[in-house]
Order: C-alpha cells, then structure tokens, then sequence
C-alpha cells in the first residue's frame, strides 16, 4: 500500500502537533533549568503533553483497523465515561470530607465541583434543547471558561506531580517547617505530624556548612493555647531532635508570612546567603515554591504524605489560591474567550 492518508506515513497535522510538542518540552527544559518553581513550567509541560497526546490520536485515527477502532473509541466513549467517573469520585469525596472533617467551605469543594460539573451539562442540554440564542451564547461563554480552566489544573497537577519528585538539594542550611492549625489548641494534628517527620528526614539527609537548623513557623490563632512553633518543637524534642538546632518563628498567621519570617531568621543566621529546604504537605508543596519564587526566598519545598480522602478538596483549594494569586493575567483570558460567545447576547 502507497504511504498516504491511510498509510504509515504521518500526515502534516500529526508532524505539526509533534513539532509543537518539541518545541514546548524545550521551552519547558529551558524554564525549569532557570527556576524549577515558576507556573509557566507548569503551561510548558501541560501544552507539550496536550500536543504529544494530539499528535498520537491524529496518527492512531489515520491508521486503518485496529488502530482507527481504538481512536474512535477513544474520542467518542472515553471523553463521557470519564466525566461520569471524575463527577462520582468528586461527589463520593465530597461527602467522605463532610464525614470526617466536618462542614467547612473548603471540605465542601470536591463536592461543589462535582454538583457544578452536573450543572454545567444539564445547562448545556436545556440551551440546546431550547435554541434560544442567550442560552446558548451563555452556555458557549462558560463551556470556554471552564475549558481554560480544566487545561490550567491539568498544568497544575502534571507539574506538581514532576516538581515533589524533583531530588532534595542536600547543600543546605536550613529546614523550615510550615506551621498548621492545632488540634484542641495546643496539640499537634496528623497533618502538621507529617510535615515534622518528614522535615526531620530531610534534615538528616543535609550536608551544610557548620550543620543546618530547622525552623518552625507558625504563630498563635485565636483559638490555640500556644503557638504552632511552640508546640512543633515540643513535638520533635520529645522524639530526641536536639532542642539547640530548632529555631522557632512565632509570628506567621499565613504561608506568605511563614517563608517571609523565617528568611528574616536566616538572613541573620547566615548574612552571607543561605540555601532551604521548605517542608508542607504534598498538595501544597507547589503554590509554597511558587510563593517563595515570587518573594525572593532562594527554597526549594518538599511534600509530606497526605491522607487520600484529604487530596482532592485540598488540591482544588490550592489550585483556586494559584489562579487567584496569578488573577491579573487569568482573568483578562477568561474575559477574552467569554466575550464572543457572550457577544451573540446583544445581537
């Protein structure tokens, strides 16, 4: 058979999209060798896996037999299959929070996304149904909105996926450990336990110069006893960390807070420059990089283990504070696809 449209020959649509890839897994390289915390890492390596996945569909559909079936498949089964799965596991989650966690705004995020995506495809099928121009100008504006923001959370989990395996730099001088909410005032939480062993495992695993120390960061809420620091510190001296290599900052109330105390201590421990490591949970661990990034704060963050039921709503939250933080170039795009959507409104 004659390499061609059917053939084994790729078509230009295929190479283009492959081409696209490469170009963007370059740019990605190039962008994480600068800095590994940046967010355009994050858009680099969501548009090369966007075009590589392209590119595969598109040569597997000019394929014949097998591998048309498949792409058939592919485009018209699993795009449903999977928003019916994505729309049960985010509901299912939803509630496994409310039972465990109780009833705050953020335990109810799994479950707001799973109810807003079902709202999202009925109100699609009424404006359909319905033919009425507003409906579906409407309907056309949130479809590009929601589009923009599914890619950007797609970015957002591959790179922080890439960016927690990324090896711990061992020539540092500190450890700091991001504080979190008491349990009852003064005791530790599993969470904030989890940050702590793992802050110590990487601790032990530094090299710096004269030894490095560890900070504990986190002030005294409202409705906690003593502060975050002061009861992380408790926590390690009672399992033999040495109560002199721990430096408590005791003033933070937020993450921004956190690394901009602590860089104060390590700027006047170590006015010559000093290099961290930043130890959260796993599903903060990349907007604490990008927060560091954007203060200056020369850290690299690593994750500790979270509970499975916990991710989701706390991914989501993190992603909301990611779009929210870079709001100033996010929500000029979303106006831009919603507007010739919404300009059949005033026709």
């Amino acid at each position: 058979m004659r390499p061609g449209r059917c053939g084994p020959r790729p078509t230009g649509c295929v190479l283009f999209a492959y081409l696209l890839a490469a170009l963007f897994a370059l740019l990605f390289v190039d962008a994480v060798m600068r800095d590994p915390r940046g967010f355009r890492n994050a858009v680099f390596l969501g548009l090369t896996l966007s075009f590589l996945g392209l590119g595969l569909l598109v040569g597997v559909s000019r394929s014949s037999g097998d591998g048309r079936v498949l792409a058939v498949v592919a485009v018209g089964l699993l795009p449903t299959v999977g928003l019916m799965a994505l729309v049960t596991f985010l509901i299912l989650n939803g509630l496994t929070m409310l039972r465990k966690e109780g009833r705050t705004v953020t335990n109810l995020l799994s479950l707001a996304c799973g109810v807003g995506i079902i709202g999202l495809v009925l109100f699609l099928v009424a404006a359909v149904v319905a033919r009425r121009q507003v409906l579906i100008g409407l309907a056309a504006a949130a479809v590009l909105v929601v589009c923009y923001l599914a890619f950007l959370f797609f970015c957002y989990l591959s790179y922080g996926f890439v960016y927690r395996r990324m090896p711990i730099r061992r020539a540092s001088d500190f450890v700091v450990v991001l504080g979190a909410g008491l349990m009852g005032g003064r005791r530790v939480s599993p969470l904030l336990a989890s940050r702590l062993d793992r802050a110590r495992s990487v601790y032990e695993s530094l090299d710096g110069d004269n030894g490095p120390l560890l900070i504990v960061s986190g002030g005294k809420g409202s409705d906690e006893r003593l502060s975050e620091a002061e009861a992380m510190a408790d926590y390690l001296v009672e399992r033999g960390f040495p109560a002199d290599r721990i430096l408590k900052e005791d003033q933070s109330s937020t993450t921004e807070e956190n690394l901009l105390f602590s860089a104060a201590l390590m700027r006047e421990m170590r006015p010559e420059g000093y290099r961290c490591v930043v130890v959260t949970n796993d599903f903060h661990s990349y907007r604490a990089a990008l927060i560091a990034r954007d203060l200056g704060v020369p850290a690299q963050v690593a994750g500790s283990p979270t509970a499975a039921y916990f991710l989701p709503s706390a991914t989501i939250r993190e992603f909301i504070a990611v779009f929210v933080r870079y709001w100033k170039v996010n929500l000029p795009i979303c106006a831009f696809l919603a507007t010739p959507a919404l300009v059949m409104l005033v026709r």
